[in-house]
């Protein structure tokens, strides 16, 4: 993988969190992955674990928020990305978040670490 190939799959991110559509989800991600909503917390697993956390869990309706991010680093399957989200509510948040993709361009395991500007 490369900066290039981890934007290309953040911006097929944020298409799906802008539209909160299953297929759009599941596109994003293999089979058995793993995503970690903090890297403490149990992850969510496969497909159907994913599509539960992200939209019963943890749902963001689309327009209620902003999202940028920069490519840190992108080497073999690993890519690191930090990104900013602001909520229309006023909560805003800096992430930094760590994406295996395979081969096959599919996310395999997700880590999101967020902090809280002062």
């Amino acid at each position: 993988m490369d900066g290039h190939q981890l934007a290309a799959w953040i911006d097929s991110y944020v298409d799906a969190w802008s539209t909160n559509e299953p297929a759009d989800i599941v596109a994003l991600f293999s089979e058995g992955a793993r995503y970690y909503t903090a890297p403490w917390r149990e992850p969510w697993e496969g497909h159907d674990g994913i599509l539960e956390g992200w939209l019963e869990e943890q749902r963001d309706d689309p327009g209620t928020w902003r999202f940028r991010y920069e490519v840190l680093a992108a080497s073999g399957e690993l890519g690191f990305v930090r990104g900013w989200t602001d909520y229309t509510d006023g909560d805003r948040y800096v992430n930094l978040w760590i994406v295996r993709l395979g081969p096959d361009g599919l996310c395999s395991e997700f880590t999101e670490w967020f902090m809280e500007p002062s």
